[in-house]
């Protein structure tokens, strides 16, 4: 959506899209009809096409945003807030917590496939979801090099990078098993090469 909404009009758009995710999420993205939408949702069928005239397509793409968008929402206040190592193990406890709630149905996953991941705009959803997220992550280990609990000479962007790959690798492996072992895995190890020799001890009982 490019043009320019008033405040009733975006309030509109954001009641269709988060009733056609909560309509997905509940009933499966092959299952839902837009007139299951619009009755959720209290909206006719004019309003529904004035914001989305590409219809079910156009309506599924902004569903996949919205629900990028919560995977980083579900991590607040947590990963906007990475400047100690408890704050880091809060974060990746509730990373931990929230891939369990959600299992192996992924509703950003199955979204994707639904729309093609190839397509630009599928595309464009999951570049910038992980650019923000490996964005939050850089930046809270720069807050923690700034108090010298990283060292200097680590790469930031770097090491969120490969950080971010190791929970996607375990996320992808929790949609194929139904277990967050390797999402653990990647996330302790990764932490505990974040401490270094100036950091912390590792926590224990994980």
């Amino acid at each position: 959506m490019t043009r320019t909404l008033t405040s009733k009009g975006a309030q509109t758009l954001s009641r269709i899209v988060a009733g056609a995710a909560a309509e997905i999420r509940e009933h499966g993205v092959d299952e839902v009809r837009l007139e299951d939408v619009m009755a959720r949702t209290r909206t006719s069928k004019s309003q529904l096409f004035h914001y989305f005239p590409g219809g079910k397509e156009e309506l599924l793409l902004a569903v996949a945003q919205y629900e990028a968008d919560r995977v980083l929402d579900d991590q607040q206040p947590m990963l906007g807030e990475l400047t100690s190592w408890p704050a880091w193990e809060q974060w990746r406890d509730r990373l931990i917590v929230r891939y369990r709630e959600q299992g192996t149905q992924c509703p950003l996953h199955i979204l994707l496939g639904h729309v093609g991941r190839r397509t630009p705009a599928a595309q464009a959803v999951v570049t910038g979801l992980m650019h923000r997220w490996q964005a939050a992550i850089a930046t809270g280990i720069r807050s923690m090099q700034a108090s010298g609990d990283v060292a200097a000479a680590v790469d930031a962007d770097r090491t969120a990078a490969a950080l971010l790959a190791g929970i996607q690798g375990g996320v992808l492996l929790l949609l194929a098993t139904g277990r967050t072992d390797h999402l653990e895995a990647a996330l302790d190890l990764a932490i505990d090469a974040l401490r270094g020799p100036t950091g912390d001890p590792p926590a224990t009982g994980r």
